[in-house]
């Protein structure tokens, strides 16, 4: 049996998002010293889940990571912060963009240091795609994110039909 909360007929951008803050040790580090960016990359991942399930009330799977841009290293010893928002719901996928942010632990600004976009997708039971409740947007910047997930998710689909055959 599988217990399932009912999907509300949309949910906002804020209600949906998720925020995760790790402080990055030396079982993070890479061989340079700096953080191995599959740490980060995990995270990300997670974050991203989070986001996905709050929004569609159901299991989530990574369909795709498509971009990722490390702007900065991330040092041993920082806070990190892991920012995540939907910026694009199809039927079923959900494009989630994950803002990342190192500070010192002692304090200072917080630098961008990764951007990431991926497409996760709400599965039943079975790990079928199941639908999911539409994107309520509430300001232009959101409007505005929301096209450009929609021509970026337009573009995902007909890459894979062209690579298909």
């Amino acid at each position: 049996m599988v217990l399932r909360l009912a999907a509300p007929s949309g949910l906002t951008v804020a209600q949906s998002r998720a925020s995760v803050v790790r402080l990055m040790v030396p079982t993070d580090a890479n061989f340079t010293g700096n953080v191995f960016g599959g740490a980060i990359l995990s995270e990300i991942d997670r974050v991203a889940y989070v986001t996905a399930t709050r929004h569609a009330h159901r299991q989530c799977v990574t369909a795709s990571l498509d971009r990722v841009d490390f702007l900065a290293p991330v040092n041993v010893g920082e806070l990190v912060e892991f920012d995540a928002m939907l910026t694009f719901v199809g039927h079923s996928s959900m494009e989630v963009w994950v803002r990342v942010g190192a500070e010192a632990l002692a304090g200072g600004p917080q630098r961008p240091v990764v951007e990431a976009l991926l497409t996760m997708v709400a599965v039943d039971e079975y790990h079928r795609p199941v639908p999911v409740p539409p994107l309520v947007l509430e300001n232009d910047a959101e409007r505005r994110r929301f096209e450009e997930g929609r021509a970026r998710m337009e573009a995902r689909r007909r890459t894979r039909h062209a690579e298909r055959g």
